[in-house]
C-alpha cells in the first residue's frame, strides 16, 4: 500500500463497498433482467442469491482496500451453497457463470464511474482501471471455478439421492411387479404405458471423467427434441445410466441422431435396444440394451462406442458365455480363429467378401484393396477353415462378426 496508485484504487473499492446493498440491488435488477429465471423464484433462493452477490462484491473490493492477492481468495460461503442450491434444481451451469460475468462488467462499470469522480489525471486513471481490470479478472476466474466445482460436486451427489427412490421403481418394473402403474408412472415423471427405446450409457473404466452422471443425463436428453417428453434415466452406478426414451412411434434413433448424440462427447458409449410398447416393452428394450451394454463390454475399450440390439442382438445373445463361444469359434473357423495381426486380416477379408454378396470386385471397394489381393486372402482364409465355406456358410459370418466385434475375447492366440 506504499503505492500512491494503490492508496487511491483502495479509496475507490471503499467508497463502492460503503454502498455494498446498493450495488448488490442493482445487480439483481440485472439478473432480473438478463436471468429472470434466478429471480422469479421461491423466496429463500432469491435470498440466498441476494447473500451470495453481497458477499462477493464485499470480498471482490476488499481485495483492493487491502493489498490482498486475488489468486488466494476463496468463494464466499454463501456463494458455494447458492451454486448448490442451482444443481440440485437442475439449473444450468452456464447461468451460473454468466451471472458471475455479467456482475463483473457490473461492478467494473460502477468501479470506472466512482475512479472517475475521484480522479482528474487521465493516466493515472487509466492506469488504476487496468489494475482494477487484471485483478477482478483474476478474482472471477479462481471463483468460478470454485462455486462451478461446488456445484458439479451437488449436481452429481444430488442425481445419485434422487434416482434412489426411481431406481428402486424402475427394477420393480423390470422384475414383473407392476403394482400401480399410476403411481409409478408419477413417481417416474415418466409414462411407462407409452413406447419406448431402452439404453444403456456408460463410460469405460479408463476414461474416468470428472462429472459422469451429469454427461450421462446430458447424453440421454440430446437424445429428444427440445421441449418434448423427457427421457428416463436412471444410474446404475458412478460411470453407468439406464435410460429409456418415449417415442411416439415404435422406431429407435437412427444412426446419424446416435452420431450427433455422441459426437459432444469422445469418451461416453451406448448400447440400444429396439422400440417396445407398453410395460412388457419397457422391460424388453431395457434387457436388449443391457445385452449389447454386455457385449461391448468384453469386446473391451476397443469395441464401436455404439451398438444396436439391431445390428449386433445374436451376438449379444452368444456373448453371455464367452468361453463356450470362443470354443464354438474354434470349432467353425478352425485354424483362422487364431489372435494375430495375419490372421485377423484374413479374418476381416472373408468377413466383408461374405457380406457384399462373395463379390471380389465389391470386397476391394469395400476394403480399398486391389481385387487379386481380394482373392488371395480370401482363398487362404478358406485354406484355414478346412472347409468350403458353402458347407456352413449362416455360422462361419456369425463367427466372423464375433471375431469383429469381440476380437481377443473370443480369439485364442497360439
Amino acid at each position: 500500500m506504499e503505492d500512491p496508485r494503490s492508496d487511491r484504487l483502495a479509496a475507490v473499492a471503499k467508497a463502492l463497498n460503503d454502498r455494498a446493498s446498493a450495488v448488490t440491488a442493482e445487480l439483481v435488477g440485472l439478473y432480473e433482467r438478463e436471468l429472470p429465471h434466478l429471480v422469479h423464484d421461491d423466496e429463500g433462493m432469491v435470498s440466498l442469491l441476494s447473500a451470495s452477490v453481497y458477499q462477493n462484491i464485499d470480498t471482490a473490493l476488499r481485495i483492493f482496500q487491502h493489498g490482498i492477492d486475488p489468486a488466494r481468495v476463496e468463494a464466499p460461503a454463501a456463494a458455494i451453497e447458492y451454486a448448490r442450491r442451482l444443481a440440485q434444481r437442475g439449473t444450468s451451469v452456464i447461468d451460473l457463470i454468466r451471472a458471475y460475468y455479467l456482475g463483473q462488467m457490473a461492478v467494473l462499470d460502477l468501479a470506472i464511474e466512482e475512479g472517475t469522480r475521484q480522479i482528474d489525471d487521465a493516466a493515472v486513471l487509466g492506469a488504476l482501471t487496468r489494475e482494477a481490470l487484471s485483478g477482478a479478472l483474476v478474482f472471477i476466474d479462481r471463483v468460478t471455478q470454485q462455486v462451478v466445482a461446488a456445484y458439479e460436486e451437488e449436481r452429481d451427489t444430488w442425481l445419485l439421492n434422487r434416482s434412489a427412490v426411481r431406481a428402486a421403481r424402475v427394477r420393480s418394473l423390470l422384475e414383473g411387479e407392476a403394482g400401480d402403474l399410476a403411481a409409478s408412472e408419477a413417481a417416474l415423471g415418466y409414462r411407462v404405458r407409452g413406447n419406448h427405446v431402452g439404453l444403456v450409457a456408460w463410460y469405460a473404466e479408463t476414461a474416468r471423467p470428472p462429472h459422469a452422471l451429469a454427461g450421462l443425463e446430458a447424453l440421454a436428453h440430446r437424445f429428444v427434441p427440445p421441449g418434448g417428453p423427457r427421457p428416463l434415466f436412471v444410474p446404475h452406478d458412478e460411470l453407468c445410466a439406464w435410460v429409456w426414451l418415449p417415442v411416439g412411434e415404435l422406431a429407435g434413433p437412427s444412426d446419424a441422431q446416435i452420431e450427433a448424440a455422441l459426437a459432444e462427447d469422445s469418451q461416453v458409449r451406448v448400447a440400444v435396444g429396439e422400440p417396445g410398447r407398453g410395460v412388457e416393452g419397457f422391460r424388453r428394450t431395457h434387457r436388449q440394451a443391457a445385452r449389447v451394454h454386455a457385449l461391448a463390454v468384453a469386446a473391451g475399450d476397443g469395441c464401436d462406442r455404439a451398438m444396436t440390439f439391431r445390428d449386433v442382438g445374436a451376438m449379444a445373445l452368444m456373448a453371455t458365455d464367452l468361453t463356450a463361444t470362443r470354443m464354438w469359434i474354434e470349432d467353425t473357423l478352425g485354424d483362422l480363429a487364431t489372435d494375430d495381426e495375419q490372421h485377423e486380416r484374413l479374418r476381416e477379408t472373408l468377413r466383408v467378401f461374405l457380406t457384399v454378396g462373395s463379390s471380389y470386385t465389391a470386397a476391394a471397394d469395400r476394403l480399398l484393396m486391389h481385387k487379386n489381393s481380394v482373392q488371395y486372402r480370401v482363398r487362404r482364409a478358406q485354406e484355414l477353415l478346412g472347409r468350403p465355406v458353402a458347407d456352413n456358410r449362416l455360422d462361419v459370418e456369425l463367427a466372423l462378426n464375433l471375431c469383429h466385434r469381440l476380437g481377443s475375447a473370443v480369439v485364442a492366440r497360439r
